[in-house]
């Protein structure tokens, strides 16, 4: 039996089909898309379909793990314009059946059959058996959940976590705060989520603030880079760990770090 699995998100769209007899550590093929190259994820899909005739799909359905809230069914990406429906989706593309979840539930629910190899400890501490586990995965967004053990087995659930307010833990991240109400609040909504702060969306806000501040001078070199791409993300994290370190980008990535820490 074969299925398709995919996992949605506000940049990128990864989807791969998996056979229930070869299990769900190698799928049989993947892709990955970017998500606002699209209009919605059935176009996707579509295309992917589509590349795939080759290995003779005879699907019996499809789960996708989405970057948002799932509600009866239906579910909106918080960082895309789209609006998905199981329903819907089963029929358009064909299949019997298609499960819309959480795509940090999703993530969550692997973390129980996680072998020790791909576990790795910062800070040794001591485990409680059975006890509560915190899933906090930044990317595009803020991406958050949770898994409670009932006697038999753990079960994920999700959390919008990361749309809560933030809170500051010393001076620098106070000033940063002060700094984005500041911001936000001349467009309108002076919120300041962890999301704002922790996350791919969120590091251009800290560069932007550490720049301000005038300790570190930004390299003509990558404000160019950062000027033609446009997206900040990748260009202050590459430049922030070489071996000779753009100042300001290694100061964004210390005070990105330190607020995950205290998220974590």
């Amino acid at each position: 039996m074969k299925f398709i699995a995919g996992d949605i998100g506000g940049t990128k769209t990864v989807l791969a089909i998996y056979d229930h007899d070869s299990g769900p550590a190698t799928s049989l093929v993947e892709a990955t898309f970017s998500s606002t190259a699209y209009p919605n994820l059935e176009a996707i899909v579509r295309t992917f379909l589509v590349q795939q005739q080759s290995i003779g799909l005879d699907l019996v359905g499809g789960t996708f793990g989405v970057a948002g809230p799932v509600v009866n069914g239906r579910a909106t990406i918080t960082n895309l314009p789209w609006r998905m429906d199981e329903q819907k989706l089963a029929q358009e593309l064909s299949l019997p059946r298609v499960t819309l979840i959480n795509d940090l539930v999703a993530i969550a629910s692997a973390v129980p059959a996680l072998p020790a190899s791909d576990l790795h400890t910062i800070n040794q501490g001591h485990a409680v058996e059975n006890g509560p586990i915190a899933v906090v995965a930044p990317g595009t967004g803020l991406g958050e959940a949770y898994l409670i053990h009932n006697g038999e087995r753990y079960h994920a659930y999700p959390s919008e976590g990361g749309h809560v307010d933030f809170g500051p833990n010393n001076a620098d991240e106070t000033e940063l705060l002060l700094f984005l109400q500041k911001k936000f609040g001349a467009h309108g909504s002076a919120h300041v989520s962890w999301e704002r702060v922790c996350s791919g969306s969120g590091i251009p806000n800290i560069y932007e603030f550490v720049k301000q501040r005038g300790e570190a001078v930004e390299d003509p070199a990558i404000a160019a880079q950062i000027a033609q791409s446009g997206d900040v993300a990748p260009i202050v994290i590459n430049n922030g760990l070489r071996d000779d370190a753009s100042p300001l980008c290694r100061q964004t990535l210390e005070l990105f770090l330190g607020i995950l820490g205290s998220e974590a």
